[in-house]
This record gives C-alpha cells, structure tokens and sequence, in this order.
C-alpha cells in the first residue's frame, strides 16, 4: 500500500511540477516566436507564422546593442560578486565556529541581523555618495557581497562544523600558519557548499533586479534585468521582442541549474545535516 502512495505521489509531483515550471516557459518562448500583433493578444496558442529569429535579431539590435553590454555587466557583476562571497564567507564561517569567542558572539549577531533587518535604500545612497561608489559597477558588486553574505557565512559555518578538529591540529602540527591551514587545508574540504553558494548566489545576483535600478542608474551601466523597461511602455508594449527579451535572460540561470542541481542539493543537505 505504501509502495502504490508513493508511486501515485511521485506522478502527481511530476506533473506538477511540468505545471509550475515547464508551462510557463512553453508560454515564454511561443510569446517570443509571435509578431507584434499577434503577441499583444497573450494566449497559450501556436504562432500563425514564426517570427523567433526576426524577435532577436532586434533585441540584440535594439538601442546600439544594449544587451550585449548588459550581458557583459551582469557577468562581471555576477564573477566578482560570487568570487567575493565565497572567499570571505568561508574565511568568517571557519573562524566563527573553530574561534569562539564574545566577538565571534556579536559577528553571529550581525549575521543573523543582515537575514533580518530590511535594506535601506537611501542611507545605503547617501553612504555610497560620500565613498565615491554611487554609479559604478564596484559599487554594486559591494552592495551585493553585502546583501549575500549573512546568508553565505550561515551555510559555510554549518559545513565546517562537519569537518573534524584534528585535521587542523594535524596541519599545525606540521607547521602550517593561519593562511595556509585555511586555504590548502580547509577550503577544499568546502567544495560542496562552495559549489551550492556559487549557484544559489549566482542566479540571485544575475537575475537581480532592484539593486541594478537602485544603485546604477544610467544607459552605460545597464544590467540583463533593466533591459526588460526597452520593449514596455504605458501605453504601447512589444510583447513578442519583451518576452524575446526575457527567453534570453532565463536560458542561463536555466543551464545552470540543469547542471548543478545535485551538487546544491548536496551541499545544502550536508551542512544541514551533519552541522
């Protein structure tokens, strides 16, 4: 009987989950394959004729080939961002479980703080102003290292719980300074959780949309989500190029998780439950 439940219920979550996910891209990409006229209409129906190509030819073209500068600023803003929070997350979540103390106390007070206290926007301005960072793309990239990495120190602090005391006794032992039992030791232990922080944080940050518009603004600084304010309007919307637009934005945190979704499962799973 409880084998029969869970064949039927393991269907029954396929076929929801085609619901959730595959249904709407399906909408997505027949949207993205119609004329202006035709996609203004916004039905779950077959184009009458295929226009997918025509569609993004002119979103690559649209505004001097916006796009391509903004595929070049979300994989920079995605590389440096990723690459920040995953070195400084593993260096605090090693140090805030193998050193307690009353400051690692107030670090993991702050930490759940950033998980808590909302963001604000303007003194967040007015700080980025004074510091000369308002309008640039370093200054994004702080921001969102900033907004990421209560949530990154969490995971590495519970991953490293799991790795036992004495490999670092052992490296210590043979003469391995600070540095060094960190990054030759430690680090590579950390791979699993490493690899779950780059996909989560990757996607977040590449599909982010509220810092970009927030804290740079102008056409030269423009990211993949601000590209969708190109093609809707207030009173006219090209729904065939904005949803061209948005297939072209999905299909890479797409083929990410395609091929990571066991590795952030895994990484997720083994802090969680060994920590």
């Amino acid at each position: 009987m409880k084998a029969a439940y869970r064949h039927w219920l393991g269907w029954l979550s396929i076929v929801v989950s085609v619901f959730v996910f595959l249904v709407p891209f399906a909408f997505i990409f027949l949207t993205a394959a119609k004329d202006r006229k035709e996609s203004s209409l916004r039905e779950f129906t077959l184009p009458s004729s295929w226009h997918l190509w025509d569609n993004l030819v002119q979103v690559i073209q649209t505004r001097d080939f916006m796009i391509i500068t903004a595929f070049v600023n979300s994989t920079i803003l995605t590389v440096a961002s990723v690459a920040m929070l995953v070195v400084f997350g593993a260096m605090c979540g090693f140090i805030m479980q193998r050193r307690p103390s009353i400051w690692t106390s107030i670090a993991g007070f702050l930490v759940l703080a950033g998980l808590i206290i909302p963001p604000a926007v303007v003194p967040t301005i007015w700080v980025m102003q004074s510091m000369g960072l308002f309008k640039t793309l370093h200054g994004l990239i702080l921001i969102e290292v900033a907004y990421g990495l209560s949530f990154t120190i969490l995971l590495f602090r519970a991953f490293v719980a799991t790795i036992p005391r004495e490999l670092d006794e052992a490296a210590i032992i043979d003469g391995a300074g600070p540095i060094r039992l960190f990054f030759q030791v430690i680090l590579p232990l950390l791979k699993p959780v490493a690899v779950t922080v780059i996909v989560v944080q990757s996607v977040a940050i590449f599909n982010d949309f509220t810092n970009p518009l927030y804290y740079l603004p102008g056409s030269q600084n423009v990211t993949l989500q601000l590209t969708l304010y190109n093609f809707q309007s207030q009173f006219s919307t090209s729904y065939n190029l904005l949803f061209m637009n948005i297939l072209l934005i999905t299909i890479p945190p797409l083929i990410v998780f395609l091929f990571f979704n066991r590795q952030i499962v895994a990484g997720m799973t083994a802090g969680a439950v060994k920590g």
